[in-house]
Order: C-alpha cells, then sequence, then structure tokens
C-alpha cells in the first residue's frame, strides 16, 4: 500500500489507456465480488429500486423495498396503486411524491406499451418516466447483462479524480470513459469505481492513505495521506462493517454462509 507518490498523469493517449486499464485491473483484486448493493429479484424490482435510489442510500432502498414489493409486485399492481398509499411506503427514500409520480408512471408505460415486462434495450428504457442513462445502464448490466457505464456521483468522481474525464456531464463522462475500455469491462468497471468510492475515495475526505491503488492514482494526496487517520476515514466492509445489501448474494460480504 503506497504512503506516498502516485502516478502522475499520461501525457499520451495511449498512456492514460494504460494507466486506466491497470486501475481497474487493481480494483478488480481489491473488489472481486464488486457488484449491485440494491437487492432485487427481477428486472422490475431493479428498475424501482434504482430509482427510489436517487438521492439517498441503497441501504435506505433496501429497508423500504421489500413491504413496497410485497404490495405490488408487477407493474400492473404498481400503476394500480394509490399514489397516497405508494407515497408513504416509499417515504423513507425521500422526494417521495416526485419518486411515487415517476413509479406510477414508468409502470403505466411498462403495462400499456411493453406488455408488463421491463424492454431490455437502452433506448425503450429512458422512454419511461424518471428513467435516465444511469438507470438504464443499471438495469441493462444487472438484470440483462447488456455492458453499459454507470455514470452516479461516485463514478463521476473517481473518473475525474484518475484523470479519464474533465466533464461534469455524466453523458460526456459516459463516452470518455467507454473509450478507454473494451465494452466487455464497462458494467464491472461501474460496481468497481462505485464500491471505490463508497469504501475509500470519498467526496470530501479520501482515505489516500489507506488507499490500495494509491500508487496508481494521478490524484494521491487530495485526502488525508496519513495512514492511521485514513483508516479511521473507511467504510464498510473494508472498516469491519458489511455492504449496503441486506439479502447479498452468497458468497458476497454479509451473505449469509452456504447450507452444505
Amino acid at each position: 500500500m503506497a504512503k506516498s507518490g502516485g502516478a502522475r498523469l499520461p501525457e499520451t493517449r495511449t498512456g492514460l489507456v494504460r494507466q486506466a486499464r491497470r486501475i481497474n485491473r487493481a480494483l478488480a483484486e481489491v473488489y472481486p465480488y464488486a457488484h449491485p448493493e440494491l437487492d432485487f429479484e427481477d428486472p422490475f424490482q431493479l428498475l424501482v429500486a434504482t430509482v427510489l435510489s436517487a438521492q439517498t442510500t441503497d441501504l435506505r432502498v433496501n429497508q423500504t423495498t421489500p413491504a413496497l414489493f410485497a404490495r405490488y409486485p408487477t407493474p400492473e399492481d404498481m400503476a394500480a396503486a394509490v399514489p397516497e398509499e405508494l407515497e408513504e411506503l416509499i417515504r423513507p427514500t425521500g422526494f417521495f411524491r416526485a419518486k411515487a409520480k415517476a413509479l406510477l408512471g414508468l409502470s403505466a408505460k411498462l403495462r400499456d406499451d411493453f406488455g408488463g415486462e421491463v424492454p431490455g434495450r437502452l433506448e425503450d428504457l429512458v422512454t419511461l418516466p424518471g428513467v435516465g442513462r444511469k438507470t438504464a445502464n443499471v438495469v441493462l448490466g444487472n438484470a440483462f447483462g447488456v455492458p453499459g457505464i454507470t455514470v452516479d456521483t461516485h463514478f463521476g468522481r473517481l473518473a475525474r479524480r484518475f484523470g479519464w474525464t474533465g466533464s461534469e456531464d455524466p453523458v460526456v463522462i459516459e463516452q470518455d470513459v467507454a473509450g478507454l475500455f473494451p465494452k466487455s469491462e464497462w458494467t464491472m468497471l461501474s460496481h468497481r469505481l462505485i464500491f471505490h468510492g463508497r469504501r475509500v475515495c470519498h467526496s470530501r475526505k479520501p482515505a489516500c492513505g489507506a488507499c490500495p491503488i494509491a500508487e496508481l492514482c494521478p490524484s494521491y494526496g487530495v485526502g488525508e495521506v496519513d495512514a492511521e487517520k485514513a483508516r479511521k476515514l473507511l467504510k464498510y466492509e473494508m472498516a469491519g462493517q458489511p455492504g449496503q445489501r441486506l439479502k447479498p448474494p452468497e458468497g458476497f460480504p454479509g451473505a449469509p454462509a452456504a447450507q452444505g
């Protein structure tokens, strides 16, 4: 683990690609279990959970969705929901009126235009109320196995710190990063950056002194470089706590041991 230094930003495009892929490989070793941290059992659940995850934590969403899906298990059920009752169920996630409006709208469109099924194409997903490219890519990558880059606040922040983009625009960030990696890496790359952003490379106080990829990072030093102080900033399983899923798949941190 590097205590000082950090990689300089490459001067050529080829150098940038090589450095970016080295960072991705290093993150793959640190987070071999990287995965979406929203609990879901089908594409509709993932779609709804992702819409609810705006401006809140995945943990809060995971605490909220069991009762929600028990009440409204299908798009048809949710489309027929009484708005006030739906709002009350999702109230803990914040912005519940706007989110309820989006869920009612997307459920009705799924029912009316897509036979009650979540479509597996980005062009169709972004026609649903409340669904942008980020949400669409989450669903495509994790429910349909279609490669996609998920540009949330963590991804955008790390992409800028790594020198992969200079933009704040999610669409531009997606395009910039897509050009550095083969398409087959896009979905897992998204998980790795989001995992690292949540656990180590925080927005206000990055734990640089405890970062497992510090020697590769051109932004090393923007956060706490003292190793002991940095370790106190670590979150979730790197600090001895599980991640945000309440129902993690077998083999992931916090998952129950397999029954033999």
